[in-house]
């Protein structure tokens, strides 16, 4: 019998994790685009380094939360960083 295993990691650093809890914190509080661009780099390295892909796809939906708040906020006029006058 032949028994199959996974294939090597891949060389280099994993930034799986440093790139998934930076687009969530990005992404939760200031740039939305920014998370999402984080989180797809975080799933990018996740399936490089056989690691788990949650923290890069929780980034990029967190994004996607703050772009449409953002409008929402924007279009309704409530948004609290733009003067109004």
């Amino acid at each position: 019998m032949t028994t199959a295993y996974p294939p090597p990691p891949a060389r280099g650093r994993d930034r799986t994790t440093l790139w998934g809890v930076l687009g969530i914190v990005v992404g939760l509080i200031c740039c939305g685009i920014l998370g999402i661009v984080f989180g797809y780099l975080s799933i990018r390295d996740a399936r490089r380094y056989g690691q788990s892909p949650v923290l890069g796809y929780l980034a990029i939906v967190f994004g996607v939360i703050n772009i449409i708040g953002g409008a929402i906020l924007r279009l309704t006029g409530n948004y609290p960083f733009w003067n109004n006058d």
